[in-house]
């Protein structure tokens, strides 16, 4: 990492503990709060109510908003799906802390260092996210962890919080503890999570390598005086062996380490936040530990990588005209490496990630506030580029056609910059029939290092995880997103709707093509390694044209004192617009009712989930079509004091057998589903949960 940034990062970050004051920041109203607390509100707060993970991986929990999916690739390695952008096209963080994950194949994706155990809340924004937030062409998540917060008190307070969990579809366990005290000027936490589960069940069987292992300790503190605070956590995170059955490899470690350094202040009326942040990733993966190996020694692989980010935001906000002006800079730097070896070959080494630096730094101007005709937010954010990639390596086992390779990129040009403009205009209005919502915005999102330098062609995609071997492309320019939104929040005497149309309209969108115009002639060097690594028809990142738009909707309906029906509605399409084809791995039409009975200590639900059938399919990725299906879920919740409660749910209620669109495909052999088929949705469920929190 270079000193520069360091130093630039320790100087602002010192300056601003210098300065006095400490000022609250306004909630938005595009937003939406998942709470995984006991706590209940009122059906129109934008809340999801007594929210339960039911199962290990919290990306799950997102995907019950409207508009939202999981893109299922392990346990531990599910990705957000929003309107139908995934991967790094939806931003997230971690206490507020954005970082790189660790593996080429996104094994480790942000909500991967959320445990169930020790989240708090997380927040998804309501359509795009706000350009403070960073890059991000859809929604902004944000996943705080359990902590204790400043007190009212000049003496020290305790906090605790116990959190169980048991699932019987894989065997799961999981137990997470916080504890610490607090008071008006101090305060001090650790805490500690383990899980463990096997492999998952569904009606036909066993679905191989779903099995999970993941630990994670960490501790902060923090102090205040006056209007100033800062804080400081550590955490660690250790994922032991976890599979992955739509990948070629499973997890085998991933250790991560977290810092984070927060700084807020009150200048005048101003206020201000800096923050520090550094990550750590080490990450070992292979296929044959926790599968059934390959037939020959000779295929045995095993991919060690390595990712290093720190990055340093400042922000301010002050209050103008009626509202509020928000502005700041934000930098990060971040460094990815991946080495592919074979254990029983000392000469096999090849370096698929060569030593990948990637800059951005960017600052960004907005304004947010109410005038006579209703709400406005306008803003502006510039973001500037830079890669560098270094000299691709290879063992001398390694055969003529991947050294050809090699030898092609170490002697192109693997430097590249560019500058991005990020625009956004909202407008809401108040009316009788319920309050209007219009978005217009420009959004972008810069190559992955995958994308760009990948040279030598593996299944490695970012999670994909459609089968086919991908090549980077080093002229891929930046993704350029002009996206529209109207809605309207509906309220009546019992009964409320909030409705939302979207359009994406996305230029230079990356996408795998057919390496050559010749698709399954293999009459190229690529073609020839492809080839050896099991495809002849290989797919090679470039910018495309794409769109995407739909309808999404959350709605209910008071039915009396104790009843009401509630549910979602979501809707998206995505199709290139280049030649005819649909986009990859977009969800299904996705349909839920829900009818609550709720009283002042417990409550019960019984849920109907529909999802339709997925003919929306991609020719280019090979992707197959899905069926249709419908689910019968029941949880229900009991507090039973102020600080103890129990929560239960029974997924699947009718054991039915399912396949879901975004699960990708089976890799494993000896597995009850077979190699090649989508994998299956999860059986019978019984989760429990048990919170003493004080």
């Amino acid at each position: 990492m270079k000193l520069r940034f360091l130093n630039l990062g320790l100087l602002l970050a010192t300056t601003g503990i210098m300065t006095p004051g400490l000022a609250a920041k306004p909630e938005g109203l595009y937003s939406e709060t998942i709470t995984v607390t006991a706590r209940r509100d009122r059906h129109d707060d934008i809340r999801i109510e007594d929210s339960i993970p039911n199962m290990a991986d919290t990306a799950g929990l997102v995907a019950r908003l409207p508009g939202a999916a999981l893109v299922g690739n392990g346990s531990l390695s599910g990705q957000v799906q929003y309107r139908g952008a995934y991967g790094y096209r939806v931003g997230t963080r971690i206490n507020g802390q954005s970082f790189r994950s660790g593996g080429p194949n996104l094994m480790d994706p942000p909500m991967h260092y959320a445990p169930p155990t020790l989240v708090e809340t997380i927040k998804v924004s309501r359509g795009t996210s706000s350009l403070s937030f960073g890059p991000s062409m859809s929604a902004g998540v944000d996943a705080r962890l359990k902590q204790v917060e400043f007190s009212e008190s000049s003496t020290l307070e305790s906090r605790f919080d116990l959190t169980l969990i048991g699932r019987t579809a894989d065997n799961s366990h999981a137990a997470g503890l916080m504890g610490g005290v607090a008071s008006d000027s101090l305060k001090a936490y650790g805490y500690y999570s383990d899980e463990e589960g096997s492999d998952l069940d569904y009606p036909d069987g066993n679905i191989e390598n779903t099995f999970h292992d993941r630990r994670v300790y960490g501790a902060g503190i923090g102090f205040k005086s006056g209007n100033s605070s800062w804080e400081l956590e550590l955490r660690r995170q250790d994922t032991g062996p976890t599979g992955n059955p739509p990948f070629a490899m499973d997890i085998d470690f991933v250790e991560t380490d977290f810092a984070r350094l927060k700084y807020e202040t009150l200048l005048s009326t101003t206020h201000m936040t800096a923050s520090l942040g550094y990550s750590d990733v080490a990450h070992g993966m292979n296929n044959f530990d926790h599968r059934q190996p390959p037939a020959s020694m000779m295929r045995f692989r095993e991919n060690n990588t390595a990712a290093e980010n720190l990055n340093f935001a400042l922000g301010f906000v002050t209050p103008f005209d009626n509202g509020d002006l928000e502005y700041g800079l934000d930098i990060e730097e971040g460094e990815h490496t991946a080495r592919i070896t074979n254990p029983n070959n000392a000469g096999f080494m090849v370096t698929q990630v060569p030593d990948v630096e990637q800059e951005r730094a960017g600052v960004y101007l907005n304004w947010r506030g109410t005038l006579t005709v209703g709400g406005y937010e306008a803003g502006v954010r510039v973001d500037r580029y830079s890669d560098t990639s270094g000299m691709a390596e290879l063992g001398p086992a390694l055969p003529m056609g991947p050294r050809m390779l090699a030898n092609a990129f170490n002697n192109a040009d693997r430097d590249w910059d560019d500058v991005a403009v990020d625009l956004l205009l909202r407008y809401w209005r108040p009316t009788d029939a319920g309050t209007w919502r219009f978005s217009l915005a420009r959004k972008n999102r810069a190559p992955t290092y995958l994308e760009r330098y990948a040279w030598l062609p593996t299944a490695a995609s970012a999670g994909l995880a459609d089968g086919n071997n991908y090549v980077g492309n080093l002229e891929l320019e930046v993704e350029t997103a002009w996206i529209l939104e109207a809605g309207i929040d509906l309220a009546g005497g019992h009964w409320w709707a909030r409705p939302t149309l979207f359009f994406h309209q996305v230029d230079d969108y990356i996408q795998g093509v057919p390496y050559d115009d010749t698709p399954g002639t293999v009459d190229s060097p690529v073609e020839m390694v492809s080839m050896m690594n099991g495809d002849t028809t290989p797919l090679r990142f470039d910018n495309v044209d794409a769109r995407m738009y739909g309808l999404d909707a959350d709605y209910g309906w008071q039915l009396g004192e104790s009843w009401r029906l509630e549910g979602v509605l979501s809707i998206v399409r995505g199709e290139r617009r280049d030649i005819s084809d649909n986009l990859y791995r977009i969800s299904p039409d996705r349909l839920t009712l829900g009818l609550v009975y709720d009283r002042t200590n417990w409550s019960v639900r019984l849920e109907g989930e529909g999802l339709r059938h997925q003919s929306n399919v991609s020719d280019t990725n090979s992707e197959q079509e899905t069926s249709g299906y419908g689910l019968v879920n029941l949880s229900a919740s009991w507090q039973a004091t102020d600080d103890i409660k129990v929560s239960g749910v029974i997924d699947n209620l009718f054991d039915r057998e399912y396949q879901q669109h975004l699960a990708g495909y089976n890799r494993v052999m000896g597995s009850d589903v077979p190699v090649g088929d989508r994998l299956p949705g999860v059986g019978r469920n019984l989760y429990v949960r048990f919170s003493y929190h004080r």
